[in-house]
């Protein structure tokens, strides 16, 4: 085997991998600054890129995008998208749950169950029927788990545009937002898990070791926490921070995947939560913001677009792909909607927090690409998300500008008090 190894080692020129890795870098950094020009995240401009590279694999012997290429850029993917991930963690924000949390709890888990509900049931409706509902069960609540993501960075940029970031609306999407991409990368890694132990049959073990590996994240997390505090304290602004910051990283991923059966981007993640909790944390993750979108990141998203296989788009998966979109616009709507509604919110503010939270991202982009590398969702669906990324990122911005027309002072929601607070803020009574 290893002889073997070594002979397809030797027939693979590694400089070839150079030339298409220049190409990506700059075609993705011009479309993503053309991308937020207009308006769109510039993640969109990097998939755009990606796809109109891609087409340079229809010209006849072309030695650009060759199988060995393709693989050594997989392998620069695979390690984009756990800094991604690594990052969306640290730049979660724990403390943002004291001022609305209650409120975003149930705003976060109407906003995951309606749009994973509806895609479970759009999936069951194309991918089988309801008659064979349980052959295809992991694989179709996988196609609702990619519509429970959400990515704000384009509401919080109208809304604060519209200086409503810090208002009653702004502060619940906010913190809707953090619990959402949590839960939803634990779904991802639960319907993984349970795919690993054949259709579901081994759920208690699965359930079991995701439930062990969290605990042992918080063990090792809490002497984290406090080892970097004190090297911080000691030596603070030193690149050592995240040297050590991509090591655990790189750790926490492989001990997820390999000893518990988690997604190695569950443990990307977070790892980037503890390290959220680390005074210098801002520091770096800038740092690991700059190494990773000089190279691996642009890698992952053109990637995507330059292996994206369009051949598998039939008559039945386009409407399947368009009922998918169309409800993964709904189903945030809804689902936060009527969780703001129940929350005491007015129509028009449940309306809004709706309308925020259905712009998506990266995250969505990532949970479908971990589903196609494990089998679980059919590759032709891949263009109909960036469609979902793309739509929703347009259409989030206009929506909020015209819900808020009109208005001229946000309602800005006042901070919580004790009841110790409360009382000494009360007049006294004669």
């Amino acid at each position: 085997m290893l002889a073997q190894t070594l002979s397809i080692m030797d027939t693979v020129e590694y400089f070839e991998i150079l030339l298409p890795l220049a190409l990506i870098l700059v075609c993705t950094k011009l479309f993503s600054l053309l991308g937020k020009k207009i308006g769109l995240p510039q993640v969109v401009g990097m998939l755009v890129a990606g796809i109109l590279l891609g087409l340079i694999k229809l010209i006849p012997d072309q030695t650009v995008f060759t199988q060995d290429t393709l693989r050594g850029l997989s392998f620069l993917a695979k390690i984009g998208v756990v800094l991604i991930m690594f990052s969306a963690g640290i730049e979660t924000d724990l403390k943002q749950f004291k001022s609305c949390g209650a409120a975003s709890v149930v705003i976060t888990v109407l906003g995951v169950i309606a749009p994973m509900g509806l895609g479970f049931l759009v999936a069951t409706a194309f991918n089988g029927g309801f008659e064979n509902i349980g052959a295809n069960v992991i694989s179709n609540l996988f196609y609702g788990t990619i519509l429970a993501a959400t990515s704000v960075s384009v509401t919080v940029a109208t809304l604060k545009e519209l200086g409503k970031l810090n208002s009653k609306v702004g502060t619940s999407i906010i913190t809707a937002a953090i619990l959402d991409d949590i839960i939803g990368v634990i779904l991802l890694s639960l319907f993984i898990s349970l795919d690993k132990g054949n259709g579901g049959k081994d759920v208690g073990i699965a359930i079991g070791k995701m439930i062990g590996f969290f605990a042992a994240a918080g063990v090792v997390g809490v002497g984290l926490h406090f080892l970097l505090n004190y090297m911080e304290k000691h030596h603070p602004h030193t690149r050592r921070l995240p040297i050590i910051g991509f090591a655990i990283c790189f750790f926490f991923a492989y001990a997820a995947e390999k000893w518990f059966g988690v997604a190695d981007i569950t443990g990307a993640y977070i790892a980037g939560l503890i390290l959220s909790t680390v005074r210098e944390h801002e520091y770096i993750d800038r740092k690991i913001e700059v190494n990773n979108y000089m190279i691996f990141a642009p890698v992952f998203f053109a990637n995507i677009g330059v292996t994206a296989d369009f051949s598998g788009i039939t008559a039945a998966m386009a409407g399947f792909g368009a009922a998918f979109i169309a409800v993964g616009l709904i189903g945030k709507v809804l689902g936060c909607g009527i969780g703001s509604l129940i929350c005491k919110y007015s129509f028009k503010d449940s309306l809004r927090v709706g309308v925020g939270m259905m712009v998506r991202a990266e995250v969505v982009i990532v949970c479908t690409q971990k589903g196609i590398d494990n089998g679980l969702v059919n590759p032709a669906i891949m263009p109909f998300v960036l469609l979902l990324v793309v739509i929703s990122a347009l259409v989030a911005p206009l929506l909020l500008k015209l819900l808020y027309k009109g208005e001229a002072t946000p309602p800005i929601l006042p901070p919580i008090q004790s009841e110790t607070e409360e009382q000494a803020a009360q007049p006294a009574q004669s």
